[in-house]
């Protein structure tokens, strides 16, 4: 009988086109091989004869990461079989075409994510083996398998927390919430590449690699490390924070348009940490990482959102008689606003019930574990008050549940609570409504309806978890909740008069209505009211005061009465920060009595608005005229004006251009070119910053149709 000739590989076709197709990375690109565990994908290999599965005996290699092991889940060796064996790595429903092999792999839903070498062994009866290098691949979470820990059954939802590639984040204030375009791009080239290297820079990594890379399996700990290297405080992280109003030396968190030219720049210059970051470009960022990851991912923004370091679920502001707002050395404080993620999965390591969204938080407020990172910690425990389940659990209840105790300092001692307020932190939670621009809110998955007995239950028992059963019934607390019912003899109230707008003056309106209380049921009383205005900080603190007024008033039994108020536009002209938000606050000093009362208003100060307009069709390759117009609506000039461009599939990274300066009442138009690359649902972001207003924002949404298409 004549001696069979060795089987040798003569080529190998990955099938990258239909397999990232049906793995939902095609946006990724198809050069590579990119595609999602626990799902089929497909090879042809090519011999220099026949394949007979009698005779010739083919193994399988997968590797990934250093020291690939089959004991770490790293390496994996398998055979070709006629049937897939289940949840495991497998070579099966082969099919042989002349002297080509059609075979389906099969990755476990729970492998390693990463970077994959894939390898054959061929081997004839008992002789030696021959390794034959087949290419590489990437291995990503599946949101689309049901056996996968981020499986989620909504192909409207997958499309929205998965493959957009734009959105918006919540900025602002719970009354004036604007919407902020923003470039998440996390299927452009590279960007998949950035991820990994986020992943191989972390400090787990540096300490143990081959562990590290073990651990990829897992959902919880991938997001905990990503969480941690987002920010730069421990690590080589991706971004540095800084709330000091001095962008000098980097760029300013306001002057971002996307997560793209940030995780380039990080990568290109070594992994150094790119200047500078805030709330919403950590949490934005990440939602780009997780995504490009396949894990369902959103951002979210809390509206007086409490760092309560301290842990006693109570934030404490100070106001001196003239109604300044003081600063504090505490490091609590309410921010204006906060951003963070929810990423969805399963929680395997919590008991039953806490599946679903997870809050994480990339922005460096408190260590987890040693490592400025918060999360993944479950919404429904959040909701419940299950304060003792990890991750950081307390810390985010506390965001969203704190208590608010407003206190009159005299001589520097804290006389008299002016105001607690069980429900003035965790405002309109907001994140991106599916399938529109529109915000949602998402309050009631975090807490139930302020006051209810619900929510005063839940409160009861997270604080004899985090305060201990003595703290959580102490005098001081039921002094709170007698402030609570505080009898008042007039109620406050300030209105603006118009729609503020920077460069306006404000002009507000202050009612007053006498109302019967304990110490004078009937007849008139006197008040002074003493106005303070101040720069809001994002990170809930204030400048010193850029505008005072008193107003004296008489008021009869019954009588309300109105006073007008002018903020001049001179008093805050170069006083605000660049988030554009003043504290208006009163305090109000009964003559009789000596007692006093707060009413306050935040302002938040619209900015000139651009519009964008495009040629009425895109195609890709072909040329897109766009117009960009904005009309300086100010009593000043604009100076130093620049424009950035964004948009993954329309802009090769950025377009940035000089305009100069755009004198009060004029209008610049703008026109330029682009080339989109990428068919489908697209979003332009266009930003005018000038030395005066550093956040102009406009957007538009173009739908691209493929060369050639009718």
């Amino acid at each position: 009988m004549d001696q069979v000739a060795t089987l040798q590989l003569e080529s190998v076709d990955l099938q990258s086109s239909r397999n990232n197709r049906e793995h939902h990375t095609q946006e990724m690109g198809v050069k590579r091989l990119t595609v999602r565990r626990g799902q089929l994908f497909y090879l042809r290999l090519s011999f220099s004869r026949p394949f007979q599965s009698q005779s010739d005996h083919i193994t399988f290699v997968a590797e990934t990461g250093p020291k690939p092991s089959e004991l770490l889940g790293t390496r994996a060796t398998f055979f070709l079989t006629r049937v897939r064996p289940g949840n495991v790595w497998s070579a099966s429903d082969f099919t042989i075409d002349s002297n080509s092999l059609h075979v389906s792999l099969f990755t476990p839903a729970n492998a390693v994510i990463g970077h994959y070498i894939l390898k054959i062994e061929i081997s004839q009866g008992q002789g030696h083996s021959v390794t034959y290098p087949l290419g590489t691949f990437i291995l990503l979470f599946n949101p689309w398998s049901p056996e996968d820990d981020v499986y989620l059954p909504s192909e409207i939802l997958l499309q929205e927390y998965v493959m957009q590639d734009y959105g918006f984040v919540y900025k602002g204030h719970e009354r004036f919430i604007t919407s902020w375009p923003w470039n998440y791009g996390q299927f452009e080239e590279d960007i998949i590449d950035i991820c990994f290297e986020i992943l191989n820079k972390s400090l787990h990594y540096l300490k143990n690699p081959a562990k590290d890379c073990s651990q990829r399996n897992d959902v919880v700990y991938v997001c905990r490390v990503v969480s941690a290297m987002i920010n730069s405080n421990d690590d080589n992280g991706v971004l540095q924070g800084n709330w000091s109003e001095d962008y000098s030396e980097g760029v300013s968190p306001l002057e971002w348009n996307g997560s793209v030219a940030i995780l380039r720049q990080w990568s290109a210059r070594g992994g150094q940490p790119v200047k500078y970051g805030q709330c919403w470009v950590f949490a934005s960022v990440m939602c780009t990482v997780m995504r490009c990851l396949g894990v369902p991912t959103r951002v979210v923004s809390n509206f007086r959102s409490a760092h309560n370091v301290d842990r006693n679920l109570t934030i404490d502001t100070y106001y001196d008689r003239n109604a300044e707002m003081l600063s504090t050395q505490k490091r609590d404080k309410i921010w204006n606003f906060h951003v963070w993620n929810e990423c969805w999965m399963i929680r395997k390591d919590l008991p039953p019930g806490y599946n679903g969204w997870q809050v994480l938080d990339p922005t460096p407020q408190q260590t987890s574990s040693g490592l400025f990172c918060c999360g993944p910690a479950s919404v429904k425990a959040i909701r419940e008050g299950d304060v003792h389940l990890v991750y950081d659990t307390p810390f985010v209840y506390a965001e969203v549940n704190a208590d608010e105790v407003i206190w009159l300092l005299r001589d520097g001692q804290a006389q008299e609570i002016l105001a607690h307020n069980t429900s003035s932190i965790g405002k309109e939670i907001s994140t991106k409504m599916v399938g529109s621009h529109q915000h949602q809110s998402i309050t009631s998955s975090y807490k139930y309806p302020e006051g209810s007995p619900e929510e005063r239950a839940v409160f009861r028992k997270a604080s004899r978890k985090m305060l201990g059963p003595q703290r959580a019934s102490s005098p001081f607390l039921d002094l709170l909740e007698s402030r609570g019912l505080r009898d008042e003899p007039a109620q406050l109230q300030l209105h603006l008069a118009r729609i503020p707008e920077w460069g306006q003056d404000l002009q507000l309106l202050l009612r007053i209505r006498r109302v019967p209380d304990i110490t004078h049921p009937q007849g008139p009383i006197g008040l002074v009211v003493r106005f303070c205005a101040q720069a809001l900080l994002h990170g809930g603190g204030t400048r010193k005061p850029l505008w005072r007024h008193t107003v004296r008033v008489n008021l009869d039994f019954g009588k309300e009465t109105q006073w007008p108020l002018l903020l001049p536009y001179s008093n805050y002209r170069s006083k605000l920060t660049d988030e554009k938000l003043i504290r208006v606050s009163g305090i109000a000093e009964v003559e009789e009595t000596g007692r006093s009362m707060l009413v306050l208003k935040d302002i938040s100060l619209e900015p000139p608005h651009l519009s964008i307009e495009v040629s009425e069709r895109a195609e890709v390759g072909k040329a897109l005229r766009v117009h960009v117009t904005l009309t300086n609506t100010l009593m000043v000039a604009l100076s130093s004006c620049t424009m950035v461009l964004e948009g993954s599939g329309l802009v090769n990274g950025q377009i940035t251009k000089d305009l100069g300066t755009l004198v009060a009442g004029h209008t610049l138009q703008i026109q330029l070119d682009l080339y989109p690359t990428k068919a489908g649902p697209r979003q332009l972001q266009v930003l005018i910053s000038s030395n005066e207003v550093k956040e102009i924002k406009g957007y538009k949404d173009i739908f691209v149709t493929a060369t050639g298409a009718p």
